[in-house]
């Protein structure tokens, strides 16, 4: 299985996410300033060339009713532009609620990581969950992403 990239788009920021060799797990890689759109899918791209990525995730942000607003509308047509600009397979994945996943307390195990002030931007910490829903989504039924044997 190759590795795949999430991505949380936001007006000012792209938070991106990286898969374990495995699919298995997500985890935060990187904040991308934005800056021109064509610089930002170059940035993609050689993130994705480092890493043999070649498809990539991104978080489609419906309302809580389900439709798409028009913040879904312009990242559907970024995701759209990034394929075409870069050849790597786009996918869109909801994204409801991820940027506020990502504020939420962190747990016990990410205590023990470095720390983030509260004013630090989360956006590869939202990609990060983008991600790992996507990934468990396409678990086969009854993997609790236990290894072979394992408990």
């Amino acid at each position: 299985m190759t590795r795949m990239l999430g991505l949380d788009v936001g007006e000012r920021r792209i938070g991106v996410a990286i898969s374990t060799p495995e699919g298995t797990l997500a985890v935060p890689l990187r904040i991308i300033e934005r800056t021109e759109e064509a610089d930002d899918f170059r940035a993609i791209a050689a993130l994705a060339a480092n890493e043999a990525i070649d498809t990539v995730i991104v978080g489609l942000p419906r309302s809580l009713d389900g439709s798409l607003g028009p913040q879904a509308k312009l990242v559907m047509a970024f995701g759209n532009r990034l394929a075409e600009a870069t050849g790597l397979t786009v996918e869109l994945s909801d994204e409801r609620l991820t940027s506020a996943g990502a504020r939420q307390p962190p747990t016990k195990a990410a205590r023990k990581a470095p720390s983030r002030r509260a004013s630090d931007p989360v956006d590869d910490l939202a990609a990060a969950i983008i991600l790992q829903a996507f990934l468990d989504r396409r678990r086969p039924e009854g993997d609790g992403g236990q290894p072979a044997g394992g408990q």
